[in-house]
């Protein structure tokens, strides 16, 4: 998945206006124009997309997390360049305080099971030897299982 694709993706999950997502990138620190996102949104086959890099995704998932959770004590987090599935995961679980139940909950809701040990290998440490890259396909599934739980709420 290309972090534009997540971006679009997380915006219609929660049906944020452009000066919504304006608004959460600057409260990570960040600036972006309205040009920006008409760029970041554009079909992906339009010559005049323009690519959301790592550093601005994981921006804007910070302040997601600032959002929905509050600025917590000390500076604001540094964005991950590079950024993987499994930090976006995590960035998506701590902004909306999910449990791993509730994460399986939601993927059981469109019809994909995983176990709970499979799901904690996602949210290890890189260097553990049971840790497991969230590929593309499950991250495809949780913003489905996402959409299926928080659109229209």
């Amino acid at each position: 998945m290309t972090n534009n694709d997540i971006l679009r993706r997380v915006r219609y999950v929660f049906d944020f206006s452009d000066l919504k997502m304006i608004e959460l990138f600057k409260l990570a620190n960040y600036d972006i124009s309205k040009a920006d996102l008409d760029g970041w949104f554009k079909k992906d086959d339009d010559p005049l997309l323009i690519e959301i890099t790592d550093k601005e995704l994981a921006t804007f998932l910070n302040g997601l997390i600032i959002e929905k959770r509050g600025k917590r004590e000390g500076p604001l987090p540094e964005p991950e360049d590079p950024l993987s599935n499994n930090m976006i995961l995590r960035k998506l679980k701590i902004a909306l305080d999910l449990k791993s139940d509730d994460i399986l909950d939601m993927l059981a809701l469109i019809d994909k099971k995983i176990s709970k040990h499979e799901l904690s290998a996602f949210f290890r440490n890189p260097d553990h030897k049971h840790y497991r890259d969230f590929l593309d396909q499950y991250l495809r599934y949780f913003l489905n299982a996402l959409q299926k739980k928080y659109k229209n709420k």
